[in-house]
């Protein structure tokens, strides 16, 4: 293909005599489309990635050649012989000659050492003139440079950059002679001069940019360049072996045993899928881009010939390809990284001594001999090469004695341990030996995630237990998890070791409530088994999961009791979360309805803990003070209700009369204790139990205020209501306490008024005195920002939420006027995609909830500005009070709870009061139908 390119260049783009610039342009340009909208189809024909890189490469080489010679003729036209030999050479990814549709194209104009600058100039400047500006005309990014030899040199020995894009420099045209004695130059210096240096700093790199990933080919948006696993780790490892090993070929690796011929092969196949894909990222954004966020990965998918019917399985399928292409590149980049590493006196502990110094070292560090295996030092080595044909329950013993002997890995052993695993046959794994050795792994509290993640990442723990290998590269295409599958599963598990090893605050209580388990160890094999049943699907995966670990757990040797125990966690992993984000943990029904789920506090403490480790699993910003407090709120008063049983009632009884006395006795400016007592009075229990003294008084001053307020107002409808702000610093939020007369409609002109301020609201406690005085908690946050600094979003909240009760304005045009200010804080792009919306449809749902005796509203919709005004107008419009309301946002999804009654106070007998609200609820959070 790349003859025929030239030849039609030939024909399309050759100038005779004196062209003007606007038509080479026009002939560059009409080029440029052809060639690329065959391309395009080339591609979607199926044309491997490596193929339409050199088809694109050889596209931008005809255009460049054309161009030189035409401006080198119309230079010597002009001014004569030219001064000085010139070669146009391409650099990095153009020099490679692998360019992606929309790649940049990297240039250096190369003179000889001895030209003088000056006399270089005006054809410099003529080569600018007529090649640069057209191909920026043209719509090409491109980076350009003027160096003599020397000045590459100099260049390159300043900047790593420039040396490794100096190594696939490559003639596009221009003078032969000169390129040659520059590429005979640089190669001899690249092979000579510091080749430790610059693998170092190379590794230095690959570990940095690695980081900045997590270290892990699993995100849910991978970056397809310069991710974990992505084309930066094969060419890193490519740059690192030429310098090392002075190879112009990667298939030199194989040849001088720095590879297998599988890796090799395996290693190509997987360079040249993740170069077809960013091919079609390209083509799909017409722009240079990497990251393929959720938004993209369906029609990505279905561009490049997934074929299946929906859409999940179809991303799913595409996406386990891409994994584990990735996962195949970082795999043998990390074989090639290791020698080299060797080679020059590291290891993969980060050893930086001399390999001279680690032999005299090794000199003086005796060897230990155990099971077949040899320690030296930090290392583990195998004494022999059948030592795993021996006796193949080593192939899971050796990670034990990994963890006892707090060593790594020896190269050889790891690819040893690799090329093994067909010995670890199923009567191999279901063996009494090889599950005491695994449960002895998962016993070693604070030390099990690095051994487990080792066992994965050579396919021990896949082929041990085949239950999780289901799980291996399993997209969870979900706005939730981050990663997949397995890797979640594993983070889950390193957040337990957490909990033992690090004295972060957050992690105490769960480590206290661990300790009091009758066996802590156990939540590391329920945390391995606890998303098993996703290799069955998502919905239903708890279920799923019980019937696929109960097996396991009796293979393992679990006693009945702790299976049951297990299983009972598995089963409702996800159920300690939902009610704390769906109910009011202030509400004793709350603990009374969990406390009757869970049953014991054993299990209680397992789900506490696994919940906190599996929430903080999926993504690094899931997890924050705010949902910490409502997860300990529900533990602790679960735990009460299952310690005392009855007896709490009578114990909040006595709570509540000794914080009325107090507050009594402490004498409150301006407050008597009728008022205090009336206050306790005309409250419901709940309020009381998680309202601490402090507040109440306030909540009493504020109502003072709001009655002092009648004797000057025209109306009780014209009060102006009473508002306090304060900061909480340690959850990183804003508090806002509301006193005011009840009336219909008051939460959602409060929601709205807050929206119109520019605050979100992340939730809210609504109480009502049996006198009508409602008392409303808010707390919010400057969206980005945590707690509320402007002074002049507090002054627009009282001044839109008094227009809105005193007046009855309507604040949605406000609010729809305030959303296109601060979309950019609220939105994430992955809310409008295909992905998101089909993973997690709109849904509304109105129930009784018998064992609290609530009326609940459960909505989950896409997130937009005033989404809570219009849902809680709806609930008003329909005569229906809110009197608790838990507001959630996730990754642009609204998930929002809200318990109601009757305005008032009546029961609702008749179903078809809740089936209308549903439906008219079900109306504000449809996507608006695209007429087509």
């Amino acid at each position: 293909m790349p003859a025929l390119i030239a030849h039609r260049a030939s024909e399309q783009l050759t100038f005779v005599g004196d062209v003007s610039a606007a038509i080479r342009l026009a002939a560059g340009k009409e080029f440029l489309k052809t060639e690329m909208a065959a391309l395009r189809g080339r591609h979607r024909a199926g044309a491997s990635g490596l193929t339409i890189c050199h088809d694109r490469a050889a596209i931008i080489d005809a255009l460049l050649v054309r161009l030189f010679d035409y401006a080198m003729g119309s230079y010597q036209r002009q001014h004569g012989a030219v001064p000085a030999p010139v070669t146009l050479v391409a650099l990095g990814g153009y020099g490679r000659s692998e360019l992606s549709p929309w790649s940049d194209v990297d240039l250096m104009f190369l003179f000889p050492t001895k030209t003088k600058p000056a006399e270089a100039k005006p054809l410099q400047e003529h080569l600018t003139n007529e090649i640069l500006y057209i191909l920026w005309d043209c719509g090409l990014k491109v980076g350009h440079s003027t160096r003599t030899i020397d000045e590459a040199f100099i260049e390159a020995r300043k900047e790593i950059l420039t040396k490794t894009a100096l190594l696939e420099a490559r003639r596009i045209a221009g003078s032969e002679k000169l390129f040659d004695t520059f590429s005979q130059a640089y190669r001899s210096y690249y092979a000579s001069e510091y080749p430790k240096d610059y693998i170092a700093a190379r590794l230095d790199d690959q570990a940095n940019r690695r980081s900045k990933y997590a270290n892990t080919v699993f995100n849910q948006e991978p970056d397809i360049k310069n991710g974990v696993g992505g084309l930066r780790d094969y060419q890193n490892a490519c740059w690192m072996a030429r310098v090392k090993l002075d190879i112009q070929s990667i298939d030199e690796l194989a040849t001088q045993n720095y590879l297998r011929a599988d890796d090799l092969a395996a290693f190509r196949r997987a360079y040249d899928f993740l170069l077809r894909v960013r091919n079609e990222l390209h083509f799909m954004s017409a722009r240079a881009t990497d990251v393929m966020s959720l938004d993209l990965q369906p029609k990505i998918a279905e561009n490049l010939g997934y074929t299946e019917k929906e859409m999940l399985p179809r991303v799913e399928h595409f996406m386990q390809d891409y994994y584990r292409s990735a996962q195949t590149i970082f795999r043998v980049s990390k074989l090639v990284e290791d020698r080299l590493a060797l080679s020059i006196g590291r290891n993969g502990n980060g050893d930086k001594r001399s390999f001279r110094e680690s032999l005299l070292a090794s000199r003086f560090t005796r060897s230990k001999r155990i099971d077949g295996f040899l320690l030296r030092g930090r290392e583990l080595a195998a004494e022999k090469p059948d030592v795993f044909r021996e006796d193949p329950i080593r192939l899971i013993r050796v990670f034990r004695h990994l963890q006892t002997l707090e060593a790594g890995l020896d190269f050889h052993l790891a690819d040893l341990i690799r090329t093994s695993l067909p010995l670890l046959t199923r009567a191999v794994a279901e063996s009494h030996d090889a599950s005491v050795s695994f449960r002895a792994i998962l016993s070693e509290a604070g030390a099990v995630h690095p051994i487990l993640a080792k066992m994965h990442e050579l396919g021990v723990l896949g082929r041990f237990i085949p239950e999780f290998d289901a799980l291996t590269c399993l997209v969870q295409h979900e706005y939730y998890h981050r990663y997949t599958a397995d890797v979640h599963t594993l983070n889950a598990i390193r957040e337990l070791d957490r909990i033992y090893t690090e004295a972060e605050p957050i992690t105490l209580k769960y480590r206290a409530a661990l300790h009091e388990t009758t066996d802590p160890s156990l939540l590391y094999l329920t945390l391995l088994l606890h998303d098993i049943g996703k290799s069955e699907g998502i919905r239903g995966h708890a279920e799923s999961g019980v019937r696929l670990s109960a097996p396991l757990l009796e293979r393992f040797g679990v006693s009945p009791t702790n299976r049951e125990l297990i299983l009972f966690v598995i089963q409702n992993h996800l159920a300690m979360a939902r009610f704390w984000q769906k109910r009011d943990v202030d509400d004793p029904n709350t603990a009374t309805a969990f406390a009757d789920l869970v049953g014991d506090a054993d299990r209680l403490r397992h789900l506490y803990v696994h919940t906190f480790c599996d929430a903080r699993a999926t993504a690094a910003d899931l997890w924050n003070s705010y949902k910490d407090t409502l997860h300990t709120t529900l533990y602790r008063s679960t735990f009460e209700r299952l310690k005392n049983g009855a007896a709490v009632d009578a114990s909040l009884q006595e709570k509540k009369k000794m914080t009325q006395q107090e507050l009594i006795a402490k004498t409150i400016p301006g407050i008597s204790a009728d008022e205090i007592n009336a206050h306790f009075g005309l409250l419901p229990d709940r309020y009381f139990i998680h309202t601490d003294s402090e507040e109440i008084a306030l909540h009493i001053q504020m109502v003072n205020r709001l009655l002092r307020s009648i004797t000057t107002a025209d109306s009780v409808g014209s009060l102006r209501p009473i508002i306090e702000w304060k900061d909480d610093i340690n959850r990183s939020l804003t508090v806002v306490n509301v006193v005011t007369w009840d009336r219909a409609g008051l939460f959602y002109k409060l929601a709205g008024a807050f929206s119109v301020a520019g605050l979100s609201i992340l939730g809210s406690k609504v109480i009502s005195r049996t006198d009508h005085i409602a008392i409303d908690t808010f707390y919010v946050v400057e969206p980005g920002r945590g707690p509320v600094q402007s002074a002049s979003a507090q002054e627009k909240f009282a001044k839109t939420i008094e227009e809105a009760l005193v007046a009855n304005r309507d604040l949605l045009p406000d609010i729809m006027a305030q959303a296109k200010k601060i979309a950019s804080t609220r939105y994430l792009s992955t809310s409008t995609g295909e992905a998101l919306h089909s993973s997690f449809p709109p849904t509304v749902d109105v129930y009784h909830e018998l064992s609290m005796e609530r009326t609940i509203v459960e909505i989950q919709a896409r997130d937009q500005i005033g989404l809570l005004y219009r849902l809680a107008r709806t609930i008003s419009d329909h005569n229906f009070d809110i009197t608790f309301a838990r507001i959630g946002t996730e990754r642009g999804v609204a998930i929002d709870t809200f318990y109601i009654e009757g305005a008032n106070h009546e029961p609702i007998e008749t179903p078809e009061r809740l089936h209308a609200l549903r439906d008219a609820l079900n109306e504000v959070i449809s996507p608006p139908v695209v007429a087509k």
